[in-house]
């Protein structure tokens, strides 16, 4: 299942695929999908795309003189179990593509494509961010780690969510936006936490969490490079799966994704921790071998996170 690292794969895939063409025409719908029309049609238009968290915004803007005159449209997507979105020539699109949004002529004409074979996945025409959910892990770190939106996790935690195991409340939006499955194994996994444990005993223990004010600067850095807390990692996981590169689109993905293994006395638990085999299943076609690297922590982004912990402790 897509999650926050893969939405923004996405939104760079079609900011990339997008970029120099020219749509026009309406917005065309698969007839067997159950989401609602797209009102759009213009005979010269561009496409971007954004995310946060597990959603992505794709914006149509129309260009200077196009007709009918139109104000640009944005769809929030989410992609449920195997949305994606697919550059094809027209006249051989994939199967499954729902919504379909096509080049202006002259020249070959492409299409892009929001694929989806589950069809779990949909769009909403209002074009805004649900309400509800928290900052984005990955984009919106500064809201995300410092006050008041860290408050947000540890001022909350009367919230029933956390009378829950700390894997369950690793996947409500409203606090930890763009955390999903793999994501929340490889996070636990790094912390050596049962998936089990009782989230507001896991997080009360961040309150606590302060480094001695006699450690130089690089003691600081050092240590919290070696012991991140779980809100930290909320962010960093999804940071190095970015960085270890790749798309999202539907049998042409590239991924190399953290390897989560069960803690001693927790292999009966699967369910946490999701196997080599389980994640590939559920991503469905790779056109390489997928990569499972033993720590992401001794790859891209080493260097990159020295300099954000710098920041963090200047703060």
């Amino acid at each position: 299942m897509p999650e926050g690292p893969e939405l923004h794969l996405a939104s760079q895939f079609v900011n990339k695929a997008c970029r120099g063409l020219v749509f026009g025409g309406r917005v065309e719908k698969s007839p067997i999908s159950r989401n609602p029309e797209v009102p759009f049609e213009s005979s010269a238009y561009h496409i971007s795309a954004s995310a946060r968290g597990k959603e992505l915004r794709l914006t149509l803007s129309p260009l200077p003189g196009a007709q009918p005159p139109q104000e640009p449209l944005s769809l929030i997507f989410h992609f449920g179990m195997s949305g994606s979105f697919q550059l094809a020539p027209s006249n051989a699109l994939p199967p499954h593509a729902h919504l379909r949004f096509y080049t202006a002529p002259p020249g070959p004409q492409l299409t892009l494509c929001f694929v989806d074979i589950r069809r779990f996945g949909h769009w909403d025409l209002s074009g805004e961010w649900q309400a509800g959910r928290g900052p984005c892990v990955l984009l919106e770190y500064e809201q995300f780690r410092l006050c008041p939106s860290r408050e947000n996790v540890l001022r909350n935690l009367a919230d029933k969510v956390f009378d829950r195991p700390i894997c369950e409340a690793l996947l409500d939006q409203r606090f930890f936006n763009g955390i999903g499955n793999y994501l929340r194994a490889e996070i636990l996994y790094r912390l050596r936490m049962p998936p089990f444990e009782k989230a507001r005993t896991v997080l009360e223990a961040l309150k606590q969490h302060r480094l001695s004010p006699k450690l130089t600067l690089s003691q600081k850095i050092k240590a919290k490079l070696q012991n991140p807390d779980l809100l930290e990692l909320c962010h960093s996981v999804p940071k190095e799966v970015v960085q270890l590169g790749g798309s999202w689109t539907s049998g042409t993905e590239r991924s190399t994704l953290p390897q989560a293994r069960p803690l001693p006395g927790q292999e009966g638990h699967g369910e946490a921790f999701l196997s080599k085999q389980q994640l590939s299943n559920l991503r469905g076609p790779a056109s390489e071998t997928q990569k499972f690297p033993q720590s992401l922590r001794k790859g891209r982004g080493e260097g990159e996170g020295q300099a954000q912990a710098a920041a963090d402790l200047k703060r």
